[in-house]
C-alpha cells in the first residue's frame, strides 16, 4: 500500500509501514491501545495496533486510557534511543514522540488477553469473535483468504472465463447433501432452499452458451459440521464448454498454483495424476497425503496358501511403519482395537529385529512368509510391520486409516504435495433392488472405453470424475457431465430412474439439454480448505471470520434463535413446541 493508499482525512499513516525513513515526518495514525505503560508522573508509553502492526507512541504528561480504548495519535517519528530497540517488531527502530492524544472510542476491559502467547478458550474466542479478530493470527488468515481469492479470480479471468452469480434461492432437489430450507412468504405452503452447489444452474449457463464460467460461490448443506466441514462454505466453482477432462484439470491446475505461489512466496511443481485404483491400492485411500511414504504393500500371493488361519483371506495387505519397534504393547493393542473398529477382522504386528521377527504370530510362518513380512518396503531393525488379511476393499482402508493415524505430519509441516485422483468407479454397489448407485451425481460422464459393460458388468465401469488431493485434504471435485441423451438414459435405467422419475426430478435440467446442450466438463474446490492447509491450520473456522461451533451454533449471535409469532404467522408456519 502506497502512502496515498493509506491516507484519509483521519489518518495518514499506517502504524507498521513507518520506517527509518520517515524519521522527522509529523504523521497521524489510529488504532487500538495494545497496552499503556507508565515512566514516572510525566511519561507513558503507549503501544497502538491497526491491522498493520504495532507502533510506540512516547506520552508526556499523564493519560488515563484503557486497553483496546481506540485513539488519533498525531507525533513526530524519532529514532528509538541506544539500548531501546526491539528487533522483534517491524517498527522497533522508531517511535512517536511529542504526541497529542485524541480519545475516539473508550473501551470496557476485554474479555480475554490479547496476546498470542496466551491460550484463549475456543468457545470464548467465538463467543467474543469481534475481539478475537484483533489477534494477530486471525486477522493475518484472512488477509491471506483475500489474496487468495484475488489470485483465483485473476487466474481465471486470464483464462477467458466469466464471473456470473448464480441464485442464493434455489428449488428443492432430491438428490445430494440435506438443503437448508426458505419458506416463501409470497407463496405460503411452497419452499425454497439455499444451494449446496451451482451445479444444475452451471449446466444451464453452459446450455445458455457462456462458454466459460466461474464464481466464487457460496453453498450451504445442513450436514453434521467437523474440522474441515462448516454449514456455510465458500468454494472456486466453474464450468467449461467444448472441453476435455484434462483441459479442466489444467484450468483448475493453474488457478491453485498461481494462488499457491500468492500465499507461500513458491510455486509449486505441477501436479501429477493418479488413478484412483492406483492411490487405494498404495496408500488405502482416495485423498493420499503424499508428503510420506509408508505406502501399502500386497502379500497375497505369498500367503496365498498358508496355513496360518488369521492370513488366509482373499487379500493380505501390509504396511511399513518406520521406527515403529518403539510403540508400546499398549499401543499396540489400541491399534489393533482401531483396526477392528473399522471394519477389519483383526490387526496382525510384527517388530523387525536383528534377530528376526518379534510377534505373537511368527513361530506360526513359513520361512517365505517370514522373510516376505522382513522384507516388506525395506524395512530394517527398529521397524514395525503391520498387515491385515480380509477382503480387499476393508485390508486397503484400514491399513489406509493406519497409515495416517501413524505418519500423517501436523497440516503446518512439511511440503505441499498436490494430487489429482482421476477413473473414479462410476457406481458404488447394488441396492435391495438389484440396481446400482450412482458415486457422483447420475450427470457424470461415464468413461468412454467401459461404456460396452455398462449393462453387462456396471461394477467396472469407471466415471470421467476427478478429485484434486492437498496433503490428505480432498480440497473439490469435478467431472465431465453427460450431455448425450443415449447415455443418459442408459445411466437412467442403470440406476433404475424411469423416465417419469427422471422428468419429476431433473425435468428442467434435461428439458434444456433437448435444446442443444454441449459437451461440458466443471469442477469445484474449497476455498476455505485451501487457505487452512497455507496458513497452518487444522481447523476451517480459524479462517473463516464469524463460523459456527461443531453444534452448529453462532455464540455470538446467539443464533439459531425463535422468530416471532408475527412472523411465523406471515409465513403461514404454525409455532413448534420445543422439548
Amino acid at each position: 500500500m502506497t502512502p496515498d493508499d493509506e491516507a484519509t482525512t483521519m489518518r495518514d499513516s499506517l502504524c507498521a509501514t513507518l520506517t527509518s525513513d520517515d524519521v522527522g515526518r509529523r504523521v497521524s495514525v489510529c488504532g487500538w491501545v495494545a497496552r499503556r505503560r507508565e515512566h514516572g508522573e510525566h511519561l507513558a508509553f503507549l503501544d497502538l495496533r491497526d491491522y498493520s502492526g504495532l507502533l510506540q507512541a512516547v506520552i508526556e504528561g499523564t493519560l488515563d486510557v484503557r486497553p483496546e480504548s481506540v485513539v488519533r495519535v498525531t507525533g513526530t517519528v524519532a529514532a528509538r534511543p541506544e539500548g531501546t530497540r526491539n528487533d522483534h517488531l517491524a517498527t522497533g527502530s522508531i517511535e512517536l514522540t511529542d504526541c497529542a492524544v485524541e480519545v475516539l472510542s473508550v473501551a470496557e476491559t476485554p474479555p480475554f488477553p490479547l496476546d498470542e502467547r496466551v491460550e484463549v478458550d475456543e468457545a470464548l474466542r467465538l463467543r467474543w469473535r469481534f475481539v478475537d479478530l484483533r489477534r494477530g493470527s486471525l486477522a493475518r488468515n484472512l488477509r491471506l483468504r483475500a489474496r487468495v481469492n484475488r489470485a483465483l479470480r485473476e487466474a481465471m479471468d486470464a483464462q477467458g472465463f466469466c464471473e456470473v452469480e448464480t441464485p442464493l434461492l434455489w428449488a428443492p432437489t432430491p438428490e445430494g447433501a440435506r438443503e437448508f430450507v426458505v419458506p416463501s412468504r409470497l407463496h405460503p405452503g411452497d419452499f425454497y432452499v439455499l444451494p449446496q452447489s451451482p451445479q444444475i444452474a452451471k449446466q444451464l449457463l453452459m446450455v445458455g452458451g457462456m462458454d466459460r464460467y466461474y464464481q466464487i460461490a457460496r453453498c450451504l448443506r445442513d450436514e453434521d459440521l467437523r474440522a474441515d466441514r462448516q454449514f456455510e462454505f465458500t468454494q472456486l466453482d466453474l464450468e467449461a464448454s467444448f472441453v476435455t477432462q484434462e483441459d479442466v484439470m489444467r484450468f483448475v491446475s493453474r488457478a491453485v498454483l498461481d494462488a499457491a505461489e500468492v500465499a507461500t512466496g513458491v510455486r509449486p511443481a505441477s501436479i501429477p495424476t493418479m488413478t484412483w485404483a492406483e492411490a487405494r491400492d498404495r496408500y488405502g485411500t482416495d485423498k493420499p497425503d503424499l508428503r510420506f511414504a509408508m505406502t501399502l504393500q500386497d502379500l497375497s500371493p505369498v500367503f496365498a496358501t498358508t496355513s496360518l488361519r488369521a492370513f488366509a483371506a482373499p487379500t493380505v495387505k501390509a504396511l511399513r511403519v518406520p521406527d515403529g519397534a518403539a510403540l508400546t504393547r499398549h499401543r499396540l493393542d489400541q491399534l489393533t482395537e482401531y483396526a477392528r473398529e473399522i471394519g477389519a477382522k483383526g490387526l496382525a504386528w510384527f517388530r523387525i529385529t536383528a534377530d528376526g521377527l518379534d510377534s505373537p504370530l511368527a513361530r506360526f510362518l513359513t520361512e517365505a512368509e517370514s522373510a516376505a513380512i522382513a522384507a516388506v518396503d525395506g524395512a530394517v531393525p527398529g521397524d514395525l510391520v503391520l498387515a491385515v488379511a480380509d477382503e480387499y476393499d476393508v485390508a486397503c482402508r484400514v491399513l489406509g486409516a493406519l497409515r495416517v493415524t501413524l505418519g500423517s505430519p501436523p497440516v503446518s509441516e512439511g511440503p505441499h504435495r498436490y494430487l489429482w485422483v482421476t477413473e473414479f468407479p462410476m457406481f458404488e454397489g447394488i441396492d435391495e433392488d438389484g440396481n446400482v448407485m450412482a458415486a457422483h451425481h447420475p450427470f457424470t460422464m461415464p468413461h468412454l472405453d467401459d461404456l460396452d459393460v455398462l449393462e453387462s458388468d456396471p461394477l467396472r465401469v469407471r466415471s470421467q470424475a476427478y478429485d484434486l488431493v492437498l496433503n490428505g485434504w480432498e480440497l473439490g471435485s469435478g467431472s465431465v457431465r453427460i450431455h448425450r441423451a443415449d447415455v443418459q438414459s442408459r445411466i437412467f435405467r442403470a440406476l433404475g430412474i424411469s423416465d417419469d422419475v427422471a422428468e419429476s426430478r431433473f425435468g428442467f435440467l434435461l428439458g434444456a439439454f433437448r435444446y442443444g446442450a454441449p459437451p461440458h466438463a466443471g469442477f469445484a474446490f474449497g476455498i476455505d480448505r485451501l487457505v487452512a492447509i497455507f496458513a497452518g491450520e487444522e481447523n476451517i473456522r480459524e479462517v473463516i471470520a464469524f463460523p459456527k461451533t461443531q453444534s452448529g451454533t453462532d455464540l455470538m449471535t446467539g443464533a439459531p434463535k425463535a422468530i416471532t409469532v408475527r412472523q411465523l404467522r406471515e409465513l403461514r408456519l404454525a409455532p413448534l413446541v420445543k422439548g
